[in-house]
């Protein structure tokens, strides 16, 4: 492409960049380390989709795009910038620096076909800013450094491209199936966490999305609107930057990946030099005592039969249930988590936990009468359960109700909850660890990878920390895992009574 003397030439920066260029999907996303040219090819591609658009009835070539990043300030440092590194304003025009932040490029293809590009750049990062996706009509949208980007935006930038240039712009000789010539949605983002909607997209689909995918690709091949070959989406992962198939090397410094790793920690170079999944999140993790090595196995964790099963609470809008057993020689397994979202316990428990115990630990019962083994169930709560609530009835009667036997834990403290989790994490048993989480708790493992951890206050000098951790989705698992472990760090003649009912606890009551 150029515009007069000024040439644009670029090359991509690897086979995966490559790809990603030529892939036609209607959703395309490519995810890779810091410097590997993710951005770059999304500027290059806009420019490509606007030269290969069918001229409209007028001969020209137009395609209008928006550009979406997180926030206005990294908006203007990293998306804009990267965009008049390439196409600046001295040749290509003046952007229009009002809200929305405009780009028109007007030039003449090597064909000698006028070619029009519209792009605006919009600061988008709550799922409130649907409304005003809602109100575009655009040929493509660029999410740049998508991880920041909530599904909903996704979801809502789907219905409006395709809806530039209009139908009343179709030259006769283009189906009306076949306008405009491409749409769709490209997405750059350094890797994500392992629980992002990205990674389910690109990673595990569900079986049931996957089905309804393939429908509509389907259904939409036979309407004539894909292509042959052509997907609904594509995904490119590209190669770690100290690889010998590093990509966009060539416009890198020397070492500059080596230089970008030294000092940072395991999981920073993981995400951003080799392009994992992955979390590197600011604070400080609850347990650094956990081992994910050590802590962790991959292989299930049954439950030990002639032992009781025992469930943690935590109680409000957002409830979790963590069950676990105490083996004979003393180790803490963590079995399976159960989180709900908007639900009140007594809901919870009769519409999730009671059913979820019925079909995947049928040989426990739940009843709290004569027990002629140790096969039982019983739960210990967060002691502020107590508060009696609109209709006079608290969280542990609620409990009790669906069946489940429930006592309060014997505190509150944030101090010996932690504790009850962090000391069994620093023992070993005949070589074995005093503590470890199955595979089924998937965000309680993530919490104990980091997401479950101290703010870092924002004050000059010595990094500092808030005395209890965040309140956020991991910190409700975790809470109820702490009052679990404070069931089993009681002594053994209290730990192995069955309990068929609850007292309420003393709100004075500490240690």
């Amino acid at each position: 492409m150029s515009d007069g003397d000024f040439v644009v030439s670029y090359e991509p920066g690897g086979a995966v960049s490559e790809s990603f260029l030529l892939s036609d999907a209607f959703i395309r996303g490519i995810k890779g380390p810091i410097g590997s040219g993710k951005s770059v090819a999304c500027c290059n591609e806009i420019i490509v989709r606007g030269c290969e658009q069918e001229p409209g009835r007028d001969g020209v070539r137009r395609t209008r795009w928006a550009a979406v990043r997180n926030t206005y300030p990294e908006l203007k440092s990293t998306t804009i910038e990267t965009w008049l590194d390439w196409f600046p304003e001295d040749v290509f025009g003046k952007m229009r620096w009002d809200v929305p932040i405009t780009h028109c490029i007007e030039f003449v293809g090597d064909d000698g076909i006028p070619v029009e590009i519209t792009v605006w750049f919009l600061a988008l990062d709550k799922p409130a800013h649907v409304k005003k996706l809602l109100s575009l009509e655009v040929t493509g949208i660029w999410f740049n450094e998508a991880k920041f980007a909530p599904k909903a935006l996704i979801d809502a930038g789907s219905g409006r491209v395709g809806r530039f240039p209009s139908m009343k712009d179709k030259p006769d000789h283009i189906p009306k199936e076949r306008w405009p010539t491409w749409c769709g949605i490209i997405m750059d983002t350094n890797p994500p966490d392992d629980d992002h909607w990205w990674y389910e997209l690109a990673e595990e689909t569900s079986p049931e999305m996957q089905e309804e995918i393939d429908r509509l690709a389907a259904e939409l091949h036979r309407m004539g609107v894909l292509r042959e070959g052509q997907r609904l989406f594509e995904f490119f992962d590209q190669p770690s930057g100290l690889s010998d198939d590093a990509e966009n090397i060539k416009n890198l410094r020397v070492g500059y990946y080596q230089f970008a790793a030294a000092g940072k920690t395991k999981d920073w170079v993981d995400v951003y030099v080799h392009g994992k999944y992955g979390s590197t999140l600011d604070g400080k993790p609850v347990y650094p005592e956990y081992n994910d090595a050590l802590h962790y196995s991959d292989a299930p964790l049954p439950p030990i039969r002639g032992l009781p099963l025992i469930l943690g609470f935590d109680f409000g809008l957002t409830p979790a249930c963590v069950i676990g057993q105490l083996s004979p020689r003393g180790q803490i397994r963590v079995i399976d988590e159960l989180i709900g979202t908007s639900i009140g316990i007594g809901n919870f428990c009769t519409q999730v936990v009671v059913p979820h115990l019925r079909m995947y630990y049928p040989d426990w019962r739940l009843d709290r009468t004569a027990r002629r083994d140790d096969n039982y169930i019983e739960a210990v709560g967060d002691p502020a359960g107590i508060a009696r609530e609109g209709d006079e009835k608290d969280s542990f009667q609620r409990v009790l109700e669906a069946g489940i036997t429930i006592v309060p834990a014997r505190t509150n403290y944030f101090q010996p909850r932690r504790e009850s989790v962090a000391d069994p994490m620093s023992r070993l048993l005949d070589g074995m660890p005093g503590f470890v989480i199955g595979p089924k708790c998937k965000v309680l493992r993530k919490g104990f990878k980091g997401s479950y951890r101290y703010r870092r206050l924002q004050v000059a000098g010595e990094e500092r920390y808030t005395d209890e951790p965040d309140k956020n989705s991991y910190s409700h698992p975790h809470d109820a895992l702490q009052y679990l472990c404070l069931k089993f760090a009681l002594p053994q003649t209290q730990r192995s009574r069955p309990q068929t009912g609850y007292a309420p606890l003393d709100r004075t009551i500490g240690l």
